[in-house]
């Protein structure tokens, strides 16, 4: 089994920055001010440290034609002096943690995973130097730092990019992959060190700028973000099971058993964790398929009786074809024949996630008016900042999935203004273990009308989840249908 721990080395590149004509996902077009006179809970001083492991999943997942079988997690850890002299350190050190998924996040068949993997991590180690190197000179609420560091982002971008000698550039998503575990260490290290819940530290007390000064939007002067964030977690969110293309249904199916005593079919996972919802993996190029898959999953739910606690309680779907879709007629007529002959689970569908091409400006984009009219769809890779978001709209979507991989600063900023303009929003996990679920989860469980959460670390790498088993076991361990997020009131990020 597949279990690799390293270290990830820091250094400080500064001298080596060259020019970047690209901007910051999402950042104020001038880095912003800092206050004269910051906050107690300010941080003033932070070091981060990084380290990785690897795991082998159990089963293979299956997604937007493409199989993924291992993951990299990665790890910051950080130690964190507030204004008022207050520490993060020890027993509680900021934590933030996320799973590298660059075959999600940088889909470039011309190169390698495991060189992509080696880009992701030098550039998150170059970023980790450079914020430690920043430390005593930006005092400031967390947000305002992350921020910060966004804007001096491109220059670390094309060192790396130029180190590996890339022919092209580094996606925006494997960047924000990279700088989120830092950021959701400073976060929980900046409310850990408080002593306070991260969610009630968001006031303009803590964090003076409004949204328009954290986006660089005038249409959002005068919001404030703890008016669209819940200081306090909602008790339970539904968990969104995810099917993967190559997860077998049926005993009839499993050809090579893992015999691991979890689940190894649909109905299993549905017994166990007493299924509510499921997310449903297509092929976006195979209709007579996709139909086929989403009939069969809905006859697996109606014959799995046994749900315990979630007997009678209604099935939702979710149709994730990454991409994969040529237009929107694709969808269309996907939707028209399951509502002809499967209305059952045409009622169940939810939403409908990132039908087309991640490239919302690529030349004749497709739209997706009349599918969002029947049903929400939601971008995913699409999703990369405010820019993308408002151009998504324009194009027809309806609502936006909220990722902890794409830092937790973006999914904050992103998240309000979905609450502020009543778009549908969902959160959703890359395989998260560990850490990088609870953070995931915290997320959701703190942004209003967030529809479920995610957590297919579970299903696929649960050697990932073990040392967290503990304390925080009914997060991984499903009963119900659904996820306790009550129990990540702990300091900082909650868990």
């Amino acid at each position: 089994m597949l279990h690799r721990r390293g270290s990830v080395a820091l250094n400080c590149w500064q001298n080596h920055f060259v020019p970047s004509t690209s901007s910051p996902a999402l950042s104020a077009p001038k880095p912003l001010s800092f206050p004269a006179n910051p906050a107690p809970t300010a941080l003033k001083e932070f070091s981060l440290a990084l380290q990785s492991e690897s795991y082998r999943y159990r089963t293979p997942m299956k997604f937007g034609g493409r199989v993924v079988e291992e993951v990299t997690v990665l790890t910051a850890e950080c130690t964190a002096t507030n204004q008022a002299g207050q520490v993060a350190e020890e027993d509680k050190i900021g934590v933030g943690s996320m799973t590298t998924g660059v075959t999600w996040a940088w889909p470039d068949a011309a190169l390698s995973d495991a060189a992509k993997l080696e880009v992701v991590m030098e550039l998150a180690s170059r970023m980790a130097a450079q914020a430690n190197e920043l430390s005593g000179t930006l005092t400031g609420h967390p947000m305002e730092i992350c921020l910060q560091l966004a804007s001096r982002r491109d220059e670390l971008v094309e060192a790396v990019a130029s180190s590996h000698e890339l022919t092209s550039p580094i996606p925006e998503l494997a960047i924000l992959l990279a700088a989120s575990p830092i950021e959701a260490a400073l976060f929980d290290a900046h409310g850990k060190a408080a002593g306070q819940s991260s969610y009630s530290l968001l006031s303009a007390e803590h964090l003076p700028p409004d949204l328009a000064e954290m986006t660089g939007d005038d249409r959002y002067a005068g919001l404030r973000l703890d008016s669209f964030i819940s200081q306090s977690s909602v008790a339970t969110l539904p968990l969104y099971h995810l099917v993967g293309a190559l997860d077998p249904l049926t005993e009839a199916e499993l050809t090579k058993p893992v015999g691991d005593g979890l689940p190894e079919t649909l109905g299993e996972w549905i017994t166990r964790n007493e299924l509510t919802h499921l997310k449903i993996k297509l092929n976006g190029d195979d209709a007579d398929w996709d139909f086929r898959r989403v009939r069969d999953i809905n006859t697996v739910a109606n014959e799995t009786t046994d749900r315990g606690a979630s007997t009678g309680k209604p099935w939702w779907f979710s149709l994730d074809f990454n991409e994969r879709c040529e237009d929107e007629a694709y969808v269309l007529g996907l939707l028209d024949r399951l509502e002809t002959e499967c209305p059952e689970a045409f009622e169940r569908i939810q939403y409908i996630e990132q039908p087309t091409h991640r490239d919302l400006k690529r030349p004749n984009a497709v739209t997706m008016h009349q599918a969002a009219a029947r049903i929400p769809v939601v971008i995913d890779e699409s999703l990369t900042g405010l820019e993308s978001l408002h151009l998504a709209v324009s194009q027809g979507y309806s609502g936006i999935a909220l990722k902890a991989c794409k830092g937790h600063a973006e999914a904050l900023l992103l998240g309000a203004i979905a609450v502020h303009e009543n778009l549908f929003l969902c959160v959703q996990d890359l395989t998260c273990v560990g850490a990088s679920l609870l953070h995931s989860a915290s997320l959701s469980a703190h942004i209003p009308g967030v529809a479920a959460v995610e957590s297919n670390g579970r299903q696929y790498c649960p050697e990932g989840n073990a040392e967290w088993m503990a304390k925080f076991g009914p997060m991984f361990e499903v009963r119900g249908g659904s996820v306790p997020t009550s129990c990540l009131d702990g300091p900082g990020l909650g868990y």
